[in-house]
């Protein structure tokens, strides 16, 4: 990404607003520890860095995709210096398919669209929910299948998208052959993509960025029960998708990222489709994570905003929606970017003694018959998207401060 507020941050892979806005700030509570087992971290991307609301600060954005197993590591530039908070934006899900298929063309809606929200946090991730590549067959057994081709990476690099999460039921939809076309990308594309590899230990190793000297690690993993789960989730010596019907390898993936990072955020796909309101069984896991040492959890797969808020120590959004899509009908429409702001201090903390989450801002959108979602305008659609947002927030048992 150019332009003038760009500074430089180091972006490390381990092992290989609007004013339509509403906010959540909390100054201070008790938080857990970290545990004592270290990782490996190599130096794999270099990134660029630039201004964020509420206040200017440091952008991760990956501009080399080299694996750090590959022939070739590019030497990362030294880190942007410290700030007291840095911001990561996360929003929903994202495919190509059908009329958003021009975007990858002519992006210039998409990027002028989230502008003000995703290109101008430190550090933005979305959930990329299609199989990258050309050719294939649709997998057998599935309603919906989604294929893009590789140069959507560059597409949303472009629009301020700094790494994407494809532990999700649809990476693997056009089967092996593309999908090794997706692990191409992964290895050769400008943004990080977290959540699938050549085998089990691949797809649970975190990328790990630094941000005026916050180090935050982010791991994926997909909780849903389909045919890509049984199908296409990595395993010793396999390729595929992180998956965590069994918890053991993302459980454990969270407590060593926790070791040696700063901030651990976790992106999940999970959980029933087309509600507003989270189950017991994501409540569960965000518990057990957060107990492990996740900071920052956020899911998709509901196609529905699901509020956001804490959960004991950890800010936990449950679904953000759509974000990028093909159908602007009724609620799917519905949509946003959260942007959850890290204290610094609190973040460098051993033991912690408060949260280092200190808000949480969402910000109001709609997608549009283009696919693009645009800031909502003042009045009774942005008072009717802020109303939802705040109950799913309450129906999922979320507050407004940590436990």
């Amino acid at each position: 990404m150019d332009g003038p507020r760009r500074r430089l941050a180091t972006v490390l892979l381990g092992c290989c607003l609007a004013a339509d806005v509403v906010a959540v700030s909390w100054a201070g509570a008790e938080a857990e520890g970290r545990g004592p087992t270290p990782t490996t971290v190599t130096p794999a991307y270099a990134a660029s860095t630039g201004s964020t609301p509420p206040a200017p600060s440091a952008r991760a954005t990956s501009t080399a995709g080299a694996q750090a197993t590959g022939p070739s590591t590019p030497q990362p530039p030294a880190p942007a210096s410290p700030r007291d908070r840095i911001t990561l934006a996360f929003a929903g899900d994202v495919h190509f398919e059908r009329q958003v298929r021009a975007l990858l063309d002519r992006p210039e809606p998409l990027t002028t669209a989230v502008r003000d929200t995703v290109a101008r946090a430190d550090f933005a991730m979305v959930n990329l929910e299609t199989a990258l590549g050309a050719g294939g067959a649709p997998l057998p057994g599935k309603d919906f299948t989604f294929r893009a081709p590789v140069t959507t990476l560059a597409t949303l690099a472009g629009a301020g998208v700094d790494a994407v999460s494809m532990a999700n039921n649809h990476a693997a939809d056009f089967g092996d052959a593309v999908f090794a076309q997706t692990l191409a990308a992964r290895r050769d594309g400008p943004i990080p993509v977290v959540g699938v590899g050549r085998d089990e230990a691949e797809a649970f190793t975190p990328l790990r960025i630094d941000v005026h000297g916050v180090s935050v690690a982010v791991l994926a993993s997909s909780q849903i029960r389909d045919v890509t789960s049984r199908e296409h989730a990595a395993g010793p010596g396999s390729p595929g998708i992180a998956t965590n019907l069994d918890p053991g390898p993302l459980r454990r993936a969270v407590r060593a990222a926790a070791a040696t990072s700063d901030v651990v955020v976790v992106m999940l796909h999970w959980g029933p489709q087309y509600t507003s309101c989270a189950d017991d069984g994501q409540r569960e896991t965000a518990r057990l994570l957060a107990a492990d040492g996740a900071d920052v959890i956020v899911g998709g797969h509901a196609h529905r905003p699901q509020g956001a808020g804490w959960s004991g120590r950890a800010y936990v959004a449950y679904g953000l929606g759509n974000f990028v899509w093909y159908n602007n009908d009724g609620p799917a429409a519905d949509t946003g970017v959260l942007t959850v702001t890290i204290d610094a201090a609190a973040a460098h903390s051993r033991p912690r003694t408060r949260s280092v989450v200190s808000s949480g801002t969402w910000s109001p959108m709609l997608i549009g018959s283009d696919g693009v979602p645009r800031a909502a305008a003042a009045g009774a659609t942005r008072d009717r998207l802020l109303a939802g947002w705040d109950a799913a927030t309450r129906c999922a048992g979320l507050t407004a401060r940590p436990g």
